[in-house]
């Protein structure tokens, strides 16, 4: 099944958890590696909703007042990416509800794919230093279709994704099979557990990545 296909049938606890992860893995690391992760406690309320209003409005408030990376283990593409997931976490809806949640994970998902596939290419020569901000734009049409065609299984613009972004839209296909899986069993704790764990891998990935990319410009 397509990465579109599993967001149009999931239920809210896997939007919620999906929308979440993708966001939580393109978040920039706190500067001196220390700082908690910022939508950490957001999880906790991915299984029921529960207290999932009040826990989205501490998460805004955390990661408004993040700054962006300042040395080599952030990478000029999550940093330059900060306004945009700012935007997004501050258009996820209040109530959990599948429906509003959908449109979330769906403009999540998108986002997450863009920050891979921008991370797949090779830096250009006039890109900010790490650390500093470029303007976060919409992505043009026609990268906003080869995205859609990536979601939807398209086996030419598989062709053509780079690793990053491959290696992306396959975890988002698997974050969500691992939810529905164990929707309403006994051990949908558990799943949330592995699809938190799934998240955080590639989240690890991703920095990685940029961490080398950072100190390959300085």
């Amino acid at each position: 099944m397509n990465l579109w296909d599993l967001i149009a049938r999931a239920d809210a606890r896997a939007l919620a958890a999906s929308g979440l992860a993708c966001l939580d893995r393109c978040l920039p690391p706190d500067p001196e590696g220390e700082g908690p992760e910022p939508l950490r406690p957001l999880w906790a309320s991915c299984e029921d909703g529960t207290a999932w209003a009040a826990r989205l409005a501490a998460a805004r408030e955390t990661v408004a007042a993040l700054d962006p990376p300042a040395g080599p283990g952030g990478g000029e593409v999550p940093g330059a990416f900060l306004a945009r997931i700012r935007a997004t976490l501050d258009a996820a809806p209040e109530t959990f509800e599948a429906g509003p949640l959908r449109v979330w994970a769906d403009a999540g998902s998108l986002l997450s794919l863009e920050v891979h596939r921008r991370a797949d290419q090779p830096p250009v020569p006039d890109a900010p230093a790490a650390g500093a901000t470029a303007p976060e734009e919409a992505p043009e049409s026609g990268e906003r279709e080869t995205l859609e065609l990536l979601r939807i299984g398209s086996a030419g613009a598989e062709a053509d994704a780079g690793p990053l972004v491959a290696g992306e839209l396959r975890r988002q296909c698997e974050l969500l099979e691992i939810l529905a899986e164990t929707s309403g069993s006994p051990g949908s704790g558990a799943g949330m557990r592995r699809a938190l764990d799934h998240s955080t891998e590639g989240r690890r990935v991703l920095r990685a990545v940029m961490s080398r990319r950072a100190r390959n410009q300085a």
